[in-house]
């Protein structure tokens, strides 16, 4: 009798999970989408107010067909408006960016900016040097240049209309004959006009450009202080049509309007043009 045990092959199946399997490319998708998200939610954090509101807009009325449309632009239909209510928050918005982007010790009290009765008033003081605008010219400095390219970036993206005033101080214009503090400010402030055009700033946002020679100083008290030669831009309101201001009116009595303002102390020391 043979001790040969017979010889069993078993075969076994081997199942490909149709074609390899496909659930791991699902994870990984899914994987890739929340990062992207991720990095969206990041860079959104790091962006101004503005563009923040921009994108909620789009997302909220993609047509760009709101009613209250901030813009021109399409799909920007919750755009940043600026009214007596928020005008504030583009003051702390511009200084925020200010502070990121220059070196603000250099500046110091030259660049001051105040919530009116018109708008908000941001203003370019020259300091006893010149600081924005080369000595008895209308030729912006490098730091001028910088400044003013940096606000037209943010103030590009607003509605809202701007208005441009040159100042000088009190002390007479001593260059070319016929030529005077009248023609000094309004050049400055056609320059400043130039510069944000060519830097964000809509060639229609633009409603007026002043010059006012050394008729409204910022120091009455102290005529040729430098701080009366001075660029001011203005964020002009918007006006509600009548028909929103009747559905938004609040109860007689409720109405108040903020002014901010910032206290400037002033060098004595006297300055050119």
């Amino acid at each position: 009798m043979s001790d040969k045990r017979p010889i069993i092959i078993i075969k076994k199946k081997v199942s490909h999970g149709g074609h390899h399997g496909g659930a791991w490319k699902v994870a990984y998708a899914d994987f890739v989408t929340a990062m992207m998200a991720l990095f969206i939610v990041l860079w959104l954090m790091n962006t101004s107010v503005q563009i923040q509101k921009v994108i909620g807009g789009y997302f909220k009325d993609p047509t760009g067909t709101s009613k209250k449309v901030g813009t021109n632009q399409a799909g920007s239909g919750d755009n940043f408006t600026l009214t007596k209510k928020n005008m504030k928050d583009l003051k702390e918005q511009l200084q925020k960016t200010i502070r990121e982007n220059i070196d603000v010790s250099k500046l110091k009290n030259q660049v001051q900016m105040t919530v009116t009765a018109e708008g908000l008033r941001v203003e370019l003081l020259e300091g006893a040097k010149a600081t924005f605008f080369d000595t008895g010219s209308a030729q912006p400095t490098e730091q001028g240049k910088e400044l003013l390219k940096l606000l037209a970036s943010e103030l590009g993206q607003l509605p809202n209309k701007i208005s441009i005033e040159g100042h000088t101080d009190a002390i007479p214009y001593a260059g070319t004959k016929g030529y005077s503090n009248w023609e000094l400010s309004a050049d400055r402030a056609n320059a400043a006009r130039r510069l944000i055009q060519e830097n964000g700033v809509r060639p229609d946002q633009v409603s007026q450009v002043r010059g006012y020679a050394d008729q409204r100083l910022r120091n009455p008290d102290k005529p040729e202080d430098p701080s009366n030669r001075r660029i001011s831009m203005i964020v002009q309101y918007i006006m509600k049509d009548a028909k929103d201001e009747d559905e938004e009116k609040p109860a007689e009595g409720g109405k108040h309007e903020e002014h901010v303002a910032e206290k400037h102390e002033a060098k004595p020391d006297p300055g050119k043009h």
